[in-house]
């Protein structure tokens, strides 16, 4: 039997992966956000549990993309290695900040991206 939680999970990932499809975002923006909103995660465990489920997703993107055409692998490349240096900067920075202060730096990204997004639509 489903129980909520796990239907909640579902809906979710399915949203995060169809932000990831989209947008080629969907973990940290899509997962995070809902896994503390919708399940009461701490905001260290919804950005693990993201990350987790990350690895999934993007294999499969990149898969698909590749299949489409749209996947340039050495730019790919020069992007991801040096971003493996700030996981690993990041990780570490974690913990000596505060829950409260990396959600209030992740709600500015949010705000400044979005406000990005509609300036330039406009």
């Amino acid at each position: 039997m489903l129980t909520r939680r796990t239907i909640t999970l579902a809906a979710i990932g399915t949203l995060a992966g169809l932000f990831s499809g989209l947008f080629g975002v969907g973990g940290g923006v899509v997962m995070v956000p809902l896994l503390v909103l919708w399940l009461g995660f701490g905001e260290r465990q919804a950005t693990g549990t993201s990350l987790a489920a990350i690895t999934i997703i993007a294999a499969v993107a990149v898969a698909v993309h590749g299949a489409y055409g749209n996947l340039h692998v050495r730019e790919g490349l020069l992007v991801g290695v040096p971003a493996v240096a700030g996981v690993l900067i990041g990780t570490e920075l974690q913990p000596r900040i505060s829950a409260r202060a990396i959600s209030l730096v992740f709600a500015a990204l949010l705000v400044i991206v979005a406000a990005d997004l509609l300036f330039e639509l406009g």
